[in-house]
């Protein structure tokens, strides 16, 4: 028998909230993060509005949590993944562990793009002269550094791995953990994505792009709109969610809290375009079929989607077909929400980010709301428009979605912990 695999511990900083709770929380309630860019570098720029980590409403202050010298080492999206692993482990009580659980726990972080501005800084300091770039530079930019950076301060000696597949990144990282435990690499994964791109470089090179809104600065709590017929574009966020995965047996015996099972994983390329997604939705179908397949789950027993829709034009239509042909029209009892609404685009943190929210979902039986919902444009779905619903399936199994640039895609299978 293949080896399963439960969700033990979970933690979160995000445009929402800065812990797991207060992120529930507002998503459930749903509330917005999404606020208005400032400053003389952004007023030029046609989207104006983005989403930025906070907590109990205020921005985050990394230098109240690490010295000066731990920042020189580490950029922003390190620094935000350890402080989701931090909250993670405790929740998982994980804290303190002995060293032979350490050589089976393993981690598995990673980033959609590295931090634009520290590179534009660092080239800046290079015009002053070679003594002024940092000794630090590269490790602050290595996408694998977050998952160094964990390693290292818990001594994890399991697997140390990194994905960067764009905006399907969080979601690789988190399957691809989910099978290192299944195949006996590790008992424990530490995994995820992080992410801190908001910056006027990465702003004007998605709107160069045509990628991001731009109709709602004046009014940033409704730019980002999956599925309305409104939407004109994603909306930028920051953050990370850190989830603690856990072989079955493993975390019974200590007495673990279980919040879900991770039940399959499938992946897919769509072979088609380096931005747009396959126009007839076969790359996001494979995804979810191959789900499905390796959770040995029938379609009909699938209640919920939460869906990649970042509210761009093209990308939540074809996500929409792709759903539509995996149940062959058959959708009266499928709900498929996005919480994109309330925080935004996480790139390379999205996966993850909304696969806790599908974690707490299963548990607790609540489908998070697609808020911004005006005009849907296919009303033969229930999109969970506004406010959450109950879910009150008898065993609720759920899929989400994650798709990025370069046609890469992930679908993860999450199911009720029995």
């Amino acid at each position: 028998m293949k080896r399963r695999v439960v969700v033990t511990g979970m933690g979160v900083l995000s445009p929402i909230g800065g812990s797991l709770k207060e992120s529930w929380k507002n998503i459930i309630a749903g509330n917005c993060g999404i606020t208005k860019l400032e400053g003389p570098k952004f007023e030029k720029l046609p989207c104006k509005v983005a989403a930025f980590i906070k907590s109990d409403g205020q921005r985050i202050d990394l230098t109240s949590r690490f010295s000066k010298t731990e920042l020189k080492s580490m950029g922003s999206a390190t620094a935000y993944a350890l402080m989701g692993t931090e909250e993670a482990l405790k929740d998982s009580n994980l804290c303190n562990t002995d060293e032979d659980t350490k050589l089976r726990t393993g981690v598995a972080i990673g980033m959609g793009m590295v931090d634009l501005q520290d590179i534009c800084e660092t080239n800046d300091a290079l015009n002053k002269g070679y003594r002024n770039v940092s000794p630090f530079f590269v490790p602050r930019i290595l996408p694998n550094m977050a998952a160094g950076q964990i390693s290292i301060k818990y001594g994890f000696r399991g697997p140390n791995h990194s994905v960067s597949t764009a905006c399907a990144t969080g979601a690789h990282a988190i399957g691809d953990s989910f099978r290192f435990i299944r195949s006996g690499d590790a008992d424990i994964m530490i995994c995820g994505g992080t992410e801190a791109c908001i910056s006027p470089l990465s702003i004007a090179a998605f709107c160069r792009l045509r990628a991001l809104s731009t109709s709602f600065n004046d009014s940033p709590e409704k730019a980002s709109r999956p599925f309305d017929t409104k939407r004109d574009g994603f909306v930028m966020g920051e953050g990370t969610a850190i989830l603690i995965l856990e072989e079955m047996k493993h975390a019974i015996k200590r007495g673990a809290n279980i919040y879900a099972e991770i039940l399959g994983y499938g992946l897919s390329g769509d072979a088609s375009h380096l931005t747009a997604p396959r126009s007839d939705g076969t790359g996001a179908l494979l995804a979810m079929q191959r789900a499905l397949k390796d959770a040995n789950i029938t379609v009909d027993k699938l209640t919920y989607i939460n869906a990649h829709a970042t509210s761009t034009p093209l990308g939540d239509t074809i996500e929409l077909k792709a759903i539509r042909k995996l149940f062959n029209n058959n959708i009266e009892h499928l709900a498929v929400s996005s919480t994109k609404g309330a925080h935004g685009h996480l790139l390379g943190a999205a996966g993850n980010l909304e696969a806790v929210f599908t974690i707490k979902a299963v548990q607790e039986g609540i489908l998070p709301p697609t808020i911004n919902l005006e005009n849907g444009e296919d009303s033969s779905f229930n999109f969970v428009p506004h406010k959450c619903q109950e879910w009150n399936n008898p065993y609720r199994i759920a899929l989400k979605n994650a798709f990025g640039f370069g046609g890469t895609n992930a679908s993860l299978c999450i199911g009720q912990y029995i």
